[in-house]
C-alpha cells in the first residue's frame, strides 16, 4: 500500500506470499550456477532470492554473488550474506556458515529493493546462467496483518439486529450520515483469490474481471453503484474470497482507467489524476477462509469520516473502529495546517471544501513538502545503535523471539539468539520510512519482515533511538521525540479508540483501525458528519 506511483493492480495478483519463478538458462555441468528470482512486487519495491546450486563437480568452501544495479535502483534490507557497494555494484559474499556447499547441495539469499531489477550476475567471477530480468509486477489490493491480531477492536457491542446466516456473500451495509446533500457512488473492487483475476462486484455479489485494456489506459466501464442518501443505507452483497477495496464518492462518480495488466486506481496526490478534485475515500478488506479483515485506511490520505464494522455468528457480536470524536475531522485538519512543513498538504477544492489531508509521503511525493524532512532524525536514530543495542521483539505472543541490532557504517545488523546474523538493513531515507519500502521493505517471511515492520513503526512514531526494545513505547510516546509528524499525530488522537492506519505498519502494537471476524454474518461502512 505504499506506492511512489499511480497504483496499477496486476492481474496475478494475490494476498498470501507471491512467488515468481524463473528457470534458470542451461549452464557448463562443471559449473556452479546462480539463480535469481522474484519473490514479490508490489510496485515500489521487490523481494528477490538468489540459490546457489553446487553442479560442479567439487564441494564449494565459499561464493561470492555480484550484480549491477540499473539507474534508479537501489538495495535495502538483506539477509543470509553479507553486501559491500562499490557505486552501482553490488556483492553479496557468503557468512561463516554457509559458504561449503557440498556437490549437489544449494544454498539460498535474499535482499529487498526497489527500480529496476539487478543485471550482469556473476558468480566467483563467472556469469551465473540462471538470471531473469523480467519479474511480473504484483501489487497487493489490501492492508492484512502478516501476523493475527492478538487484542480485539476497541469496541465490541451486542448485536441489536438478527444475524444473518451463514453465506458465501457478504452483506455489507453502507450507511450515509454524512449531513451532506450529495449523490453517494459506491465501487467494490478487487482480486480474485481463487483464479487471481482483477475485476469488480456488482450490488448482488457477483464478480467481473476487467477486460479490455491496453497499453495505454483506457477508461473502464462504469461500475458505480448507486450509494445512499443522507440518512439512508444501501446494501450489497460481498464475495467470498475476493480482497480489495471499497470506494465511495461524494458529488461526482470516480475515473477509473484500465491497461492490459490491471487497474490504475485513483492517485489524487499525481499530477493530472483525473479524481483530483472529487471527494472520495475508502475502505480496504479481504474475505476469506480466514473471515473478514476490514480496516479503514488514511495510510495515502485522509477525507471521509467512517466507521467500519463486522457482526459475526458467535452470539451476533458487532465489533468497530475507525470513529472520530465530534469535530474530528477538522481538528485534524487545524494540527495539520498550523505546522508549515504539512500545511500544504491540506487540499482544496476550489469552493473550499477540504479535499483530503495527503499522507506525508504522498505529499513529499507531490511536491508539496520536503522530501528530506526525517533526513537527520533518521541518521540520529541509526547511528545512536553503533554504541548500544536495539532489541526487536516482533511477536507479542512469541517473546523468547528476540533479535540484536547494532549499527555498523550505515548497516544495521541484527543477530539472533545464537549469534548468527540474520538481517541487515541499510540506513533509510525520509521516503523509505514515509513508505515503509525500500530499505525497510518487508518480505514475507517470519524473520526479516517481522524486523522490518518494528523498525519502520518505530521511526515512524519517533522512538527509535529512544526506546531500545521494539516495539515500545505506549501512544503517549508516540511522536514526540523526533519532527514534528501531526498528521499521523492528530489523526490518533481523534479516534474515539485511538486507533488508526496512518502508516502502513500502525498494526505494529495494535493501533490500526481494524475488524476482524472469523465467521462474519454482517459488516458495514458508515460514513459519519463533516
Amino acid at each position: 500500500m505504499r506506492r511512489k506511483r499511480s497504483l496499477v493492480l496486476a492481474a496475478t495478483a494475490t494476498v498470501a506470499a507471491l512467488t515468481t519463478a524463473w528457470i534458470a538458462l542451461p549452464a557448463s555441468a562443471a559449473a556452479p550456477t546462480a539463480t535469481l528470482r522474484t519473490v514479490s512486487d508490489w510496485g515500489s519495491g521487490w523481494q528477490d532470492e538468489v540459490t546457489i546450486a553446487n553442479t560442479g563437480a567439487s564441494a564449494m568452501t565459499s561464493w561470492k554473488v555480484e550484480f549491477d544495479l540499473p539507474a534508479g535502483s537501489s538495495v535495502g534490507s538483506f539477509w543470509e550474506t553479507d553486501m559491500t557497494a562499490s557505486g552501482t555494484h553490488r556483492t553479496f559474499t557468503s557468512r561463516s556458515w554457509n559458504g561449503s556447499v557440498p556437490v549437489g547441495a544449494s544454498v539460498t539469499f535474499g535482499f529487498v529493493g526497489t527500480g529496476p531489477q539487478p543485471v550482469n550476475c556473476k558468480l566467483n567471477g563467472v556469469p551465473c546462467n540462471g538470471v531473469a530480468t523480467t519479474p511480473t509486477t504484483i501489487v497487493p489490493t489490501a492492508t492484512v496483518p502478516t501476523t493475527t491480531p492478538t487484542t480485539a477492536p476497541t469496541t465490541v457491542v451486542p448485536s441489536t439486529t438478527t444475524v444473518p446466516p451463514a453465506s458465501d456473500l457478504l452483506p455489507l451495509t453502507v450507511t450515509n450520515r454524512t449531513g451532506r446533500d450529495q449523490d453517494v457512488y459506491l465501487y467494490v473492487l478487487g482480486v480474485n483469490l481463487n483464479t487471481g483475476k482483477l475485476g469488480y462486484v456488482d450490488a448482488s455479489g457477483a464478480f467481473t474481471p476487467w477486460t479490455g485494456g491496453g497499453t495505454v489506459p483506457v477508461p473502464a466501464p462504469d461500475v458505480a453503484i448507486a450509494g445512499p442518501a443522507n440518512g439512508a443505507a444501501t446494501t450489497v452483497r460481498v464475495p467470498k474470497n475476493i480482497s480489495g477495496r471499497i470506494y465511495f464518492s461524494l458529488g461526482r462518480k470516480l475515473d477509473f482507467r484500465i491497461t492490459a495488466d490491471g487497474l490504475v486506481q485513483p492517485a489524487p496526490w499525481a499530477g493530472g489524476d483525473p479524481n483530483r478534485d472529487t471527494l472520495f475515500d475508502w475502505s480496504e478488506f479481504t474475505l476469506d477462509g480466514s473471515g473478514l479483515f476490514l480496516n479503514s485506511s488514511q495510510v495515502d490520505m485522509f477525507a471521509i469520516p467512517h466507521i467500519v464494522t463486522v457482526t459475526g455468528g458467535g452470539g451476533g457480536v458487532t465489533s468497530r473502529t475507525g470513529e472520530l470524536a465530534g469535530g474530528g475531522r477538522q481538528k485534524v485538519i487545524d494540527a495539520v495546517r498550523a505546522n508549515p512543513d504539512f500545511a500544504k498538504s491540506v487540499v482544496t477544492a476550489a469552493d473550499g471544501t477540504v479535499l483530503r489531508v495527503l499522507a506525508p509521503g504522498k505529499a513529499a511525493d507531490a511536491g508539496l513538502m520536503s522530501a528530506s524532512y526525517l533526513d537527520s532524525y533518521i541518521a540520529g536514530a541509526w547511528n545512536a545503535y553503533t554504541s548500544k543495542t536495539l532489541t526487536v521483539v516482533p511477536f507479542t505472543d512469541r517473546p523468547d523471539v528476540t533479535y540484536s541490532g547494532r549499527t555498523s557504517g550505515n548497516v544495521m545488523n541484527f543477530t539472533d539468539a545464537s549469534g548468527r546474523t540474520v538481517a541487515s538493513f541499510t540506513k533509510p531515507s525520509t521516503a523509505n520510512v514515509w513508505g515503509c519500502d525500500g530499505a525497510l521493505a518487508a518480505p514475507n517471511d517470519q524473520v526479516v519482515g517481522p524486523i522490518a515492520r518494528t523498525l519502520c513503526a518505530a521511526l515512524w512514531r519517533t522512538t527509535l533511538g529512544r526506546i531500545d526494545t521494539q516495539p515500545g513505547g505506549s501512544a503517549t510516546d508516540f511522536y514526540t521525540g523526533g519532527p514534528a509528524n501531526p498528521y499521523a499525530k492528530s489523526i490518533h488522537a481523534n479516534m474515539v479508540d485511538g486507533k488508526a492506519y496512518a502508516f502502513a505498519f500502525d498494526d505494529v502494537l495494535n493501533q490500526e483501525s481494524l475488524v476482524h471476524d472469523g465467521d462474519p454474518r454482517a459488516a458495514g461502512i458508515t460514513l459519519t458528519p463533516f
